[in-house]
């Protein structure tokens, strides 16, 4: 035998628990003695023991044993009651009101037969409260051993205030058989899960602007997320639009992205587009990420544009943004730098101004440094950005393989290489594809 408690542990409301299930909170009183004879030990919830007592609030005497068989009955105490009891982990513990303490019992997970002793409950009901300097009021004894399930039992009935409790638990229905428990558990797991996927398809439909994605945008990658920002029903129409049209937006990004940065009059970059229109693949430096980089980084004829940031629109907020699916305290912008130059990113800790720079690794090829640059949060349009650098990757975008990709990143590079005026780009692209919708007609009032 041994005692895992002994001494005293203090109650309020006149309870105190068994616990070996730690995902769940426990039950409620009827749900705990639903269905028993024995009113002061409630086992109708598998895994779980609600014990009461005669005092209120304040210190009992509480002893638990563990013992390998049925121990005799003392007739020294005054009300005893069994029942079953089997673990539903190995982490079984008595535990105090809201969880103040606990002692571990080390329960194995096997049937078990549960004696709960009392003594002294009238004279602890009818004074309700004991402060640390009064005398002890009531005394109780759980016994632990192994057994086959049997129904619950009263052995000794001798106070009024266990004959109240077991009145009451006399007066519930029986618990829920495990079927039916298990149906329960089933129709709420289906219920969690229907509402997950509802409020997954709520948000998905507010990330794509009111309508789900197919397929292909939900797995084109790229930088489809950083255009979606801003307009994501651009992106439909794009997808709508077939092969031919999305290579056709591709190279027109492309040249309408070199144009804004003012590449247009490099041989070097005239001869990619040139490529571009030809269906061609793409000449030298394009052939190369960092024979590019360096190429612009060279070449005395580049100019020195710089444009304010572009910032998407303001959008309502997701009616599903209380869901966990929205509950992380950030999100993080599609990085500005796009297509082959995204390689040289690497993810490191933001500064507080929330801009981070870094230089490339080094290559055979470099002769300055490159910068990439990165937002967290919505773009400070007072910032500059150098145009020849953001419109580069537009034209390796637009020789992508896979037609849609390569016309949602040229678009994109082309929308932060024209930054501030990017609604003028957009509105041109739009002009491509089949889907634009009709605007609507403003109302006046006289």
């Amino acid at each position: 035998m041994r005692r895992p408690v002994e001494g005293e542990v203090h109650v309020h409301y006149g309870q105190i628990y068994v616990e070996s299930d730690p995902d769940d909170h426990g039950p409620g009183l009827a749900e705990a003695f639903a269905g028993q004879r024995a009113g002061l030990c409630g086992a109708a919830t598998p895994g779980f023991l609600w014990l009461n007592t005669g005092l209120h609030t304040g210190d009992v005497g509480f002893t638990v044993e563990v013992r390998d068989q049925a121990p005799p009955l003392d007739p020294a105490w005054e009300d005893v009651v069994e029942v079953s009891f089997r673990p539903a982990s190995a982490q079984s513990a008595l535990v105090q009101w809201v969880g103040e303490d606990s002692w571990d019992l080390d329960l194995e997970e096997t049937d078990h037969r549960v004696r709960y002793c009392a003594r002294g409950m009238d004279r602890a009901s009818e004074t309700d409260t004991r402060s640390a300097d009064e005398p002890q009021l009531d005394r109780y004894l759980l016994q632990f051993w192994p057994a086959p399930p049997e129904p619950d039992r009263v052995l000794k009935e001798t106070s009024r205030t266990a004959a109240y409790w077991h009145r009451y638990a006399r007066t519930l229905p029986p618990p829920p058989t495990p079927a039916e428990r298990a149906e329960t558990a089933r129709r709420e797991r289906l219920a969690r899960e229907t509402e997950e996927r509802e409020q997954q398809l709520a948000h998905e439909r507010w990330q794509w602007g009111g309508r789900l994605p197919s397929d292909a945008l939900r797995t084109v990658g790229g930088n489809v997320s950083g255009l979606r920002e801003f307009d994501p029903a651009l992106l439909h129409a794009i997808d709508a639009a077939g092969p031919a049209t999305q290579r056709a937006v591709a190279r027109f990004a492309a040249r309408r992205a070199c144009e804004a940065a003012g590449l247009t009059a490099l041989d070097w970059v005239a001869h990619a587009l040139t490529a571009l229109a030809e269906d061609r693949p793409l000449p030298p430096p394009f052939d190369d990420d960092a024979r590019m980089w360096h190429a612009l980084a060279s070449d005395p004829d580049v100019p020195d544009r710089t444009v304010g940031r572009a910032v998407p629109p303001e959008r309502p907020p997701s009616e599903s943004a209380d869901s966990a699916l929205m509950s992380g305290l950030f999100q993080t912008a599609a990085p500005l730098v796009v297509g082959p130059a995204a390689a040289f990113e690497e993810p490191h800790a933001p500064s507080p101004s929330g801009e981070e720079r870094q230089e490339p690794p080094p290559s055979d090829f470099a002769s300055s440094p490159l910068v990439a640059m990165l937002t967290i949060g919505r773009p400070d349009p007072s910032l500059r950005v150098s145009q020849p650098h953001m419109a580069l990757p537009a034209v390796t975008a637009a020789a992508d393989p896979d037609p849609l990709r390569a016309a949602l990143d040229a678009v994109y590079a082309a929308v932060v290489t024209y930054g501030e005026d990017h609604p003028a780009l957009l509105a041109e692209v739009w002009s491509f594809c089949e889907e634009r919708p009709v605007p609507p007609v403003p109302r006046f009032t006289p």
